[in-house]
């Protein structure tokens, strides 16, 4: 379902007005960037203070007045498993308004092009690896993130459902585990690879002797910096149209252990680094197969220790901010 697009080119309509939603987030600060260096001049972007995306008016009289042409869609109410199971009323709620009120004002006010992104937590909890789009729907999900993906399942429902009864270009991309500048490095909140980083860049500045990390690091991830997510965005924007929602992934897989190893590296922590066995592992492998994306022609550029460099110099530069 659906291949090549050959109709409207996004990157041959640099003028074009473009609202990129979530500008401020990991995501859509490194689409901003990419669609900057590419010399697009017409980006339109609003804070959550200057447009509120939950309330339905004004996100109806925003696109009546600004009428953008193409639509990039990352903004979303995210956080990790505490959060989750501590707000899922939000999770669910806050998702579900504002990709409602964005892609029906965006269809209704004549946009050629949206693209919606989600995560690889719309999956089932035990789909097999490493997971094709076709997935989806297949078996129950993760129950600690439940509430963000069910609303992002129904995202992605949306843009075919309006595909099918308008003919309406919209499309959704589901990219795997991301990081990269703008990453979130809190202490409790935060995801593996940021998490890693901090505790390294803390125990060096500290002259600690070890850090404990918990689980034997067997367990496989897969990680995307940001900003090829963003080069992903740019190849689907202008390549892709079609009914299926598209994998975004690396494709390359690496334990914990030697992830946790390379971030130490890049960090130059010194000291030991010592796994806690007693403590638990999570799920043992979680892979997207992004072949279909692959096949269209798109592969990522950022090797992992390279990502991991750039995103420790940000993390650095931006402690004292």
């Amino acid at each position: 379902m659906g291949g090549i697009d050959d109709g409207i080119s996004f990157l041959g309509d640099k003028s074009a007005k473009v609202f990129v939603a979530g500008h401020r987030g990991l995501v859509g600060s490194a689409i901003v960037r990419k669609l900057l260096e590419l010399g697009f001049q017409n980006l339109v972007l609003r804070t959550h203070k200057e447009l509120d995306l939950t309330r339905q008016s004004d996100v109806e009289k925003f696109f009546f007045e600004e009428k953008p042409e193409y639509v990039i869609l990352s903004a979303a109410k995210v956080g990790g498993i505490h959060a989750n199971n501590t707000y899922p009323a939000d999770f669910i709620g806050i998702n579900l308004q504002i990709q409602t009120n964005v892609i029906d004002a965006a269809y209704k006010n004549g946009v050629k092009k949206l693209l919606f992104l989600g995560s690889s937590c719309i999956y089932p909890k035990f789909a097999p690896q490493p997971i094709t789009e076709d997935a989806l729907l297949t078996g129950p999900l993760e129950p600690t993130n439940e509430w963000y993906a069910i609303a992002k399942i129904s995202g992605i429902k949306m843009c075919q459902a309006y595909r099918l009864q308008y003919n309406w270009d919209a499309i959704s991309g589901m990219p795997t585990n991301l990081y990269g500048p703008n990453d979130n490095f809190h202490p409790e909140n935060s995801h593996v690879l940021p998490a890693l980083m901090r505790r390294f860049h803390e125990a060096k500045v500290n002259g600690a002797k070890e850090v404990v990390v918990w689980g034997t690091g067997s367990p496989l991830r897969e990680f995307l910096h940001v900003d090829d997510l963003a080069d992903a965005v740019v190849f689907l924007m202008e390549k892709y149209s079609g009914l299926s929602h598209m994998n975004v992934g690396s494709g390359k897989e690496v334990s914990i252990k030697e992830l946790a190893e390379l971030v130490k590296e890049v960090v130059g922590f010194e000291g030991e680094l010592v796994w806690d066995t007693t403590k638990p592992d999570g799920t043992p492998r979680k892979l997207m197969d992004s072949s279909k994306l692959a096949d269209l022609g798109w592969v990522p550029k950022i090797s992992l220790k390279d990502g991991l460099s750039d995103t420790y110099k940000w993390y650095v530069q931006n402690l004292q901010a």
